[in-house]
């Protein structure tokens, strides 16, 4: 982690049975207000799953908190920095899946695929009996992925299960190794579990995600192309888990390029190349006027909460 950056942010997932997540949802709310935390944390029967920010010290304390929860001594943690914060307020929320597939039969705890460390990565996708498969949604491959990796093209997590159950022939196609990754490791705990239901044997996944290859491989030695796109403003990070160099349409989400920015559909909080034909008239008057109050707010030095959420 860049250590000259002053904000850390933690990306966390643990899958553990919570008895009942509301209860675990105030306490942790409040700690992350108390140590001026922000960012996002799922609960779900199934366990725990998000990114907060802030100052070190007030990351450690709530990751003790969260570490004292049920199951949650051995918590999953990816720590990066960031020049400013990188989020607007502190959500707890309760959810049916910490990480939504839609396959109410899957449970990582019972059944995963073959954890691989980053350091040995590289070896394993080389190998040309492994299918090597990005199981992120298509904006998320777009900006960045694992050189000769398949892009399922989905527009949600929800639509891996179908994806592969329509191709699996053509995938496997003899070969007998199924390699997945993902952004940091806990939608690779679903997808390797769900070909696992579905009679794949020999199945791996990145352990920590991109996220810890980034991180440990230099760009020397790295089989990754472009930025890893995540989930907060500062948009994608590089190798070392520096800031990358996209920005995001606040209109519908995208992850914007250079030419994106340079394009006259482009617009600061209003639209871009990928939303200019989806949005009529009367939405980008509300997103000038959101984008106009955001601006004021600015200037004021306030934080406008609606502009970006």
């Amino acid at each position: 982690m860049p250590n000259s950056l002053p904000i850390t942010v933690a990306a966390l997932y643990q899958f553990t049975p919570f008895e009942d997540p509301a209860d675990l949802q105030v306490p942790l709310q409040r700690i992350c207000e108390e140590m001026a935390i922000r960012g996002t944390l799922l609960l779900a029967k199934e366990g725990i799953n998000g990114t907060i920010a802030g100052k070190r010290e007030g990351i450690d304390a709530v990751l003790t908190h969260i570490r004292a929860l049920p199951g949650c001594a051995d918590l999953d943690v990816k720590f990066s920095g960031a020049p400013e914060m990188p989020f607007l307020r502190m959500k707890v929320r309760l959810k049916r899946e910490i990480v939504t597939m839609g396959e109410p039969d899957i449970d990582p705890r019972l059944s995963v695929g073959h954890y691989v460390d980053p350091h040995d990565w590289n070896a394993l996708i080389s190998d040309p009996e492994t299918i090597v498969i990005d199981t992120r949604n298509d904006y998320e491959v777009a900006i960045g992925t694992f050189k000769g990796a398949v892009d399922p093209k989905t527009e949600s997590f929800r639509d891996f299960p179908k994806w592969f159950r329509e191709h699996r022939e053509q995938l496997l196609d003899g070969r007998k190794k199924v390699a997945m990754f993902c952004t940091g490791g806990i939608r690779c705990e679903k997808s390797t579990s769900f070909l696992r239901s579905e009679g794949v044997d020999e199945v791996y996944h990145l352990k920590g995600g991109i996220l810890k290859y980034l991180e440990q491989i230099p760009a020397e030695d790295s089989a990754w192309e472009g930025e890893c796109f995540i989930f907060d403003q500062r948009v994608s990070v590089k190798h070392g888990l520096e800031p990358g160099s996209y920005e995001q349409c606040f209109a519908c989400r995208m992850p914007l390029s250079a030419d994106d920015l340079a394009s006259p559909a482009y617009a600061e909080g209003v639209s871009c190349p990928h939303c200019i034909e989806e949005r009529n008239e009367e939405q980008r008057k509300r997103y000038m006027e959101r984008q106009k109050q955001q601006q004021l707010a600015k200037q004021r030095g306030e934080t406008h909460i609606g502009a970006n959420s």
